[in-house]
């Protein structure tokens, strides 16, 4: 397909220094695997205009440089989302019927029909936590098996899951009633060790638990103690570093069966995944509308250089509001005020919604899906503009409405090129949208920064930034932390803990 109308050169393997040196001549950059495509890479490649993932994962590209130099982002995130659900029924199949186990005996000459009597699946209770694409193909799958499914995922609506034909239940009957629990969740501050030792306990005495989603999830040191009570009877597991030091204790447990990340690797996937990235990468050279761009959607350059400042500072305004709402989302407004209302702002709301999304949905989301998906998911978006200047001569405001209330952020631009968060809920606030950010809700009493300020000095967290807020119409007090790392949940409970602090959330902007 690619040679039928360009010239296509290819390599095998090159080395970083090798890849800046003749990037310069191509139009387009295909890539597998692991290679890193880095903001040197993208730099030298002064006629590239589309780089194309032949697979799910873009950890190794950096986006934001492409993005900045006009370059369309693009996967193939379909083509291995039946290899995926297949993938999880096997684990569980495995699983239940001690399938490697079996086999390794036999192959030791062993005969040991009694050893390895399994139980069938029939009529067991399956948890599902996260129904995206991959958890609602694994729900209709099992559904066929004649499996009871339970799911959980505060995103999706009941209407949704009604006709999927699963139970939409909270997270604790989850845990309670299910016989087998698989876990679909994307890998974000909130979901990293989601599954600790608190939900292992909380768990039904015997559970089987299959991960072919992401390591981050799961605490790999609670599951090995939920194994040792018994309260997890097995583990299939497929999501992990393969160095990880939990690898070599789970191997050796007879009850667990682990396997090295195949669960998106079959010939079928493979094909139409080459197939996917390859139609994607013509349409961007002939700038047809991508359906698998990660960043930009086609835009005149004239105004992608007008609205180009705000694209960073609309994603992080999503992530931000994301972090304080609760519930099911149902609406989201963008409003643009002053200059910024007369430019095209297509993409500068479709930046918001992808943040958004990406941020509680486990789905590969992207300028152009994502009002697909938020029409799915029963959200409704919104953009109002007005030619009235509110507070700054530019200032767009992103409302989120949930099922149990609603948030807003507002932003805007300093020096025409700094992005700063300038107003939450009803605060108002200066925010540099980078690294960590606490936000702590408090009662009108003494010494709060100070206790704060001391549990993170104990724990050599360092402070880079500090603002004590009062609401503008009620009488809310807030503090606002910027930290230059993450903080332990031992330490998050600790504040939570503390006299007069009433809530405290974190929030990641940088991933």
């Amino acid at each position: 397909m690619l040679k039928a109308e360009h010239l296509v050169d290819t390599y095998q393997s090159l080395t970083q220094e090798e890849l800046i040196n003749i990037i310069a001549q191509y139009d387009a950059l295909i890539v597998r695997g692991d290679v890193v495509i880095s903001k040197d890479v993208i730099e030298a490649g002064v006629n590239l205009k589309v780089i194309g993932r032949a697979g799910l994962e873009v950890d190794h590209i950096d986006i934001q440089a492409a993005t900045q130099k006009g370059i369309i982002v693009l996967n193939a995130p379909q083509g291995s989302s039946a290899s995926a659900i297949e993938y999880t029924l096997g684990m569980m199949l495995a699983l239940s019927r001690n399938i490697p186990q079996a086999y390794l005996s036999l192959k030791e000459g062993n005969w040991d029909r009694y050893k390895f009597i399994g139980s069938e699946i029939k009529d067991k209770v399956l948890g599902i936590v996260g129904l995206g694409r991959i958890g609602a193909g694994v729900a209709q799958r099992a559904l066929a098996f004649k499996m009871q499914v339970l799911a959980y995922d505060p995103f999706v609506s009941e209407s949704k899951a009604k006709e999927l034909g699963v139970s939409l239940v909270s997270l604790a009957e989850l845990l309670s009633k299910a016989d087998y629990i698989t876990l679909h969740l994307p890998a974000t501050v909130d979901t990293r060790k989601m599954f600790n030792k608190e939900a292992f306990a909380r768990m039904k005495k015997g559970v089987k638990l299959i991960n072919c989603a992401h390591a981050e999830i799961l605490d790999y040191e609670a599951l090995i103690w939920a194994l040792q009570e018994g309260i997890v009877s097995g583990s299939a597991l497929d999501a992990w570093d393969k160095l990880d030091k939990h690898y070599t204790t789970l191997l050796s447990m007879p009850n667990v069966i682990c396997t090295p990340r195949l669960a998106f690797k079959t010939q079928e996937a493979e094909a139409e995944v080459a197939i996917s990235v390859a139609k994607g990468v013509l349409a961007a050279l002939k700038s047809e509308p991508v359906a698998t761009s990660l960043n930009i959607p086609p835009i005149s350059k004239e105004m992608m250089e007008k609205i180009k400042p705000y694209l960073l500072l609309m994603e992080k305004m999503g992530i931000l509001v994301v972090h304080l709402t609760e519930g099911r989302i149902k609406n989201i407004e963008v409003k643009y005020n002053g200059g910024i209302s007369m430019a095209d702002t297509k993409m500068l709301t479709l930046g918001v919604l992808k943040a958004v999304l990406n941020s509680v949905f486990n789905e590969d989301i992207n300028l152009v899906n994502a009002p697909e998906v938020a029409k799915a998911k029963g959200i409704v978006v919104k953009e109002v503009k007005s030619k009235e200047a509110v507070n700054f001569v530019d200032l767009i405001t992103v409302t989120v409405g949930t099922d149990k209330g609603e948030h807003k952020v507002a932003g805007t631009l300093f020096s025409k090129t700094q992005g700063r968060i300038v107003e939450i809920d009803n605060f108002r606030v200066d925010i540099d949208p980078t690294g960590w950010l606490l936000l702590v809700s408090h009662e009108d009493i003494p010494g709060i920064a100070g206790k704060i300020g001391t549990v993170l000095g104990e724990n050599r967290i360092n402070i880079t930034g500090m603002q004590i807020v009062r609401a503008a119409t009620e009488d809310d007090f807030a503090i606002i932390v910027n930290i230059r790392t993450d903080i332990e949940d031992r330490l998050m409970d600790k504040l939570r803990a503390s006299d007069g602090i009433l809530s405290i959330k974190k929030v990641c902007f940088d991933g």
